[in-house]
C-alpha cells in the first residue's frame, strides 16, 4: 500500500468540519470602511472584496485589479464587461465571483459584446444620470410633504468621501420611510423607485486589449470623447487571451503569437498617448507588481474625476509562457526596463498651474532583454529565428528610448509659463 493511500481519510467528516469553520469565518466582523485610509495599500487589504473565487487561470494578472476595484468601490459599482476572459471567469453561470456584502449590496455587473461594450457602459451612465435627475425633480415637487431640511440635504450632499456616501445612504433610507408614510400617488411611487439613484454610483467599463485596442476601439474612442463620467479599465494582456492567443494591436514588437508566428514586426499601439491627446480625459498606466501604491492612487483618482477616465493595467497571462508565480516580479521588470512606464494624466492639475502629466517611474535601468527573455513569447523567436529576434530587440529598445523621451518632454512642458512639475 502506498504512503498516499495510508494518509487518505473519509471525505464526509472532513467536509463537515470545514463547513463549520467556513461558517465561523463568514461571521467574523468586517472592518468599518470609515476607519481605514483607502489611499494606503495596507488598509485597502482590510476591506471586504466583492469579487472572489473567480476560477480564472492560476496566477491570472487580471483578477487582482478587479478585486481591488471591489474593495475600493464594491457596493456602488456598476460594471459593463466586454466579452473575453473577464466574462468567462466573471459570469460562468450558474456561479459568479461577483458577490454582495452583509447589507445585501454589491456590484451590478452585466456583459456585452466586443464591439459595443463601451457604448453599453455609456448607456448605463446616461440611465443613472437620468434617474438621478428625475429623483431630484420629484424631491422638489414633494418638498413640503417630505420636509424642507431633508430635501436640501439630499440635493446638496457631498459624496466625494466614504463618510459622505454613507450619510447620503442614511438620508435615502429616511426618505423612503417618509415616502411610505405618505398617501399613495404616482409621484410618491416614482420617487420610491428611483430614490437609490441619489447615492453616487461608480460606472466602470471593463475589458481586455482585444476589445479596447481592436474590435471595440471605435466605441471606446467615442465614449472618451463624450465627456461623460465613466471609468474604463483595460486589462491589457497584450494578446487575445480568451480565444487562443492571437496577436492584437497591444502585442509588443518581437512577440510571437497566432498571426505573428515570426514575431510581431510593428510597435504596440500607445492607447494612453492617444487618450491624453483629448486633454480632458484622466489617463493612467499601472502595474500592480511594480508599484501597488501607484495603482491604488490611480483607481481613486479615476473614480473622483468628473469626466471620462482610462486606466491601462499590465496583466500577465499564461499566454506569455512562464510560471505566473513570478508574474508580479515580471511586471516590475517591465517597468524597470522602460517598456511599461507608469504615468498619470490628470486634467485637474491644470487648474493649479501644473502639468497634467506625471511620470511615476524612473528612466530605464535594466536592459529590455532582461524583461523580454523571461517569457516564451519572446524566446521562441530566439530559438527559431535568432537573427530576426536580435533585429526586433534592437528596434524595440530604440522604440522604448524614443517613447520615454516623448513622455518626458510632455511631462516637463511649461504650463502658464511655469515648469510643469509640482
Amino acid at each position: 500500500m502506498s504512503r498516499k493511500a495510508i494518509n487518505m481519510r473519509p471525505q464526509a467528516p472532513l467536509r463537515e468540519a470545514e463547513r463549520r469553520n467556513w461558517e465561523f469565518f463568514l461571521q467574523l466582523p468586517e472592518v468599518d470602511r470609515l476607519r481605514v485610509n483607502v489611499g494606503q495599500v495596507k488598509d485597502v487589504q482590510l476591506l471586504e472584496p466583492l469579487f472572489e473565487f473567480s476560477g480564472a487561470c492560476a496566477g491570472c494578472g487580471e483578477t487582482p485589479y478587479l478585486s481591488l476595484l471591489t474593495r475600493l468601490f464594491g457596493d456602488r459599482l456598476v460594471i459593463a464587461n466586454a466579452t473575453g476572459c473577464s466574462s468567462i471567469y466573471g459570469g460562468n453561470l450558474p456561479t459568479t465571483p461577483w458577490t454582495y456584502n452583509r447589507e445585501g449590496r454589491g456590484p451590478a455587473w452585466s456583459n456585452s459584446l466586443f464591439e459595443d461594450n463601451a457604448e453599453f457602459g455609456l448607456g448605463m451612465r446616461l440611465s443613472l444620470d437620468k434617474q438621478r435627475e428625475y429623483a431630484m425633480e420629484l424631491l422638489k415637487r414633494l418638498r413640503a410633504q417630505i420636509g424642507e431640511a431633508l430635501v436640501e440635504e439630499l440635493l446638496n450632499a457631498d459624496q466625494s468621501t466614504e463618510e459622505g456616501i454613507r450619510a447620503q445612504r442614511e438620508r435615502v433610507g429616511l426618505l423612503k420611510a417618509r415616502l411610505q408614510a405618505l398617501p399613495d400617488s404616482p409621484e410618491v411611487r416614482n420617487l420610491l423607485a428611483v430614490a437609490d439613484a441619489l447615492v453616487r454610483k461608480s460606472v466602470w467599463i471593463i475589458g481586455g486589449d482585444g476589445w479596447a485596442y481592436d474590435i471595440g476601439y471605435g466605441g471606446l474612442d467615442h465614449v472618451l470623447a463624450s465627456g461623460y463620467d465613466v471609468n474604463i479599465l483595460v486589462l491589457d494582456t497584450e494578446v487575445y487571451s480568451n480565444t487562443g492567443g492571437q496577436m492584437s494591436k497591444a502585442t509588443p514588437r518581437g512577440a510571437v503569437a497566432k498571426f505573428a508566428a515570426g514575431g510581431k514586426r510593428g510597435p504596440k499601439k500607445d492607447l494612453a498617448l492617444m487618450a491624453i491627446s483629448y486633454g480632458n480625459v484622466y489617463v493612467a498606466r499601472v502595474a500592480m507588481g511594480a508599484n501597488d501604491t501607484h495603482t491604488v492612487k490611480a483607481f481613486l483618482e479615476a473614480d473622483s474625476y468628473e469626466g471620462p477616465s482610462l486606466i491601462i493595467a499590465y496583466s500577465h497571462c499564461i499566454a506569455h509562457g512562464y510560471d505566473l508565480r513570478y508574474g508580479m516580479e515580471q511586471q516590475k521588470r517591465a517597468v524597470l526596463s522602460g517598456y511599461w512606464p507608469l504615468i498619470r494624466y490628470d486634467p485637474r492639475r491644470l487648474r493649479e498651474g501644473l502639468n497634467p502629466l506625471q511620470i511615476d517611474s524612473r528612466p530605464p535601468s535594466i536592459p529590455l532583454s532582461e524583461y523580454m527573455y523571461n517569457e516564451t513569447r519572446f524566446t521562441m523567436l530566439v530559438h527559431s529565428r535568432p537573427e530576426i529576434a536580435e533585429e526586433l530587440l534592437e528596434e524595440a529598445e530604440e522604440e522604448i528610448r524614443l517613447r520615454w523621451r516623448i513622455y518626458e518632454a510632455l511631462a516637463q512642458m511649461p504650463v502658464n509659463g511655469r515648469n510643469g512639475r509640482a
